[in-house]
């Protein structure tokens, strides 16, 4: 089993509901290139009970990953249409009415399944029938891209297993932090405790501190 962490992101041109209302064709990762850090993220399927929770966090921290410079991107096998139905719905009936960066649609499930997340296999019979077992649907994989199109964390959930937003925008702070200064991150650091300096003289001091 291989592991995406320290590879290119998979590319990908796919439909996408942007802004809360704009279905764009053809909308890429590569856009942020250079720019900025990707938090990207998949979920199992639109009109749902733990999904919305997640969707909505994300909107409720998107400042927060804004001013580390880092896009937040969602994606999930539903179609743009199913997308765009779903942002349009309130809050209060189980919408995500409010969410404003861009919920990408993975209607070929290829996207998944280069990500490595796709619930269930898939394959021909003997009559060249396709045929699939499971919902063929995503995991909830979160994926931190660097500015270089570099995965450098995943997480990958069960399906009932919501995410914490607040472990993803640790995991940025880590990243930029570590490429600004040179150092590490050790177990539990969050944005303005100290680091450790990436040798063995440099854990040593460390532990010896803590």
């Amino acid at each position: 089993m291989t592991t995406l962490v320290g590879k290119k992101a998979p590319a990908f041109k796919a439909s996408a509901v942007v802004g809360g209302g704009e279905i764009v064709n053809n909308f890429s990762l590569e856009q942020y290139i250079g720019k900025k850090y990707v938090v990207f993220f998949f979920y199992p399927k639109d009109f749902t009970f733990v999904c919305p929770t997640e969707l909505h966090a994300f909107q409720e921290k998107l400042a927060e990953f804004e001013k580390r410079d880092c896009a937040v991107v969602a994606c999930s096998t539903d179609t743009e249409q199913s997308h765009w139905g779903w942002l349009q719905m309130e809050k209060k009936h189980g919408g995500i009415k409010g969410v404003t960066y861009p919920v990408v649609a993975d209607t070929t499930k290829t996207i998944s399944e280069n990500y490595g997340v796709l619930m269930g296999e898939y394959d021909l019979d003997e009559e060249d029938n396709l045929i699939a077992t499971g919902a063929m649907i995503a995991y909830r994989g979160l994926f931190l891209i660097d500015k270089k199109g570099i995965v450098r964390h995943l997480l990958i959930n069960d399906l009932p297993l919501g995410r914490n937003v607040d472990e993803a925008i640790r995991m940025v702070d880590a990243l930029t932090f570590n490429e600004e200064n040179g150092e590490v991150c050790p177990a539990n650091w969050v944005k303005g405790k100290e680091a450790m300096k990436g040798s063995h003289e440099g854990v040593a001091e460390y532990l010896a501190k803590h």
